[in-house]
């Protein structure tokens, strides 16, 4: 049975690096589903008081983030991000520090 699983990511754009950053993320899920490795499922895009992005979005499983690494159109991607941003961790966001964090939401970036 494969179940479709959440992920959350988080990217920490370069400095001068916000704009090219946006327009990563804005490529990042339609080229997931695409490949047929992301679900329908709406997405969320967050914004860290920082400018860290933080995205929700479902993979349709396991296997499916598994087999995203092997997947030219993705590593293209995947590089395009590790040029504007680093990827970190929630743990490595302020807010996560607090019971109930509160993040801006981005509209029009993700769906």
């Amino acid at each position: 049975m494969n179940l479709a699983v959440t992920y959350v990511a988080v990217y920490r754009p370069h400095p001068g690096k916000e704009a090219e950053l946006l327009e990563v993320v804005r490529r990042h899920l339609p080229t997931l589903r695409s490949e047929g490795l992301a679900t329908d499922h709406p997405a969320l895009l967050l914004k860290a008081a920082d400018g860290a992005l933080i995205e929700i979005a479902s993979w349709r499983s396991e296997e499916h983030s598994r087999s995203a690494h092997g997947n030219e159109a993705v590593q293209q991607l995947w590089a395009s991000f590790a040029a504007c941003c680093d990827f970190r961790s929630l743990k490595d966001l302020a807010e996560a520090q607090k019971m109930f964090a509160h993040f801006e939401r981005v509209e029009g970036v993700v769906a």
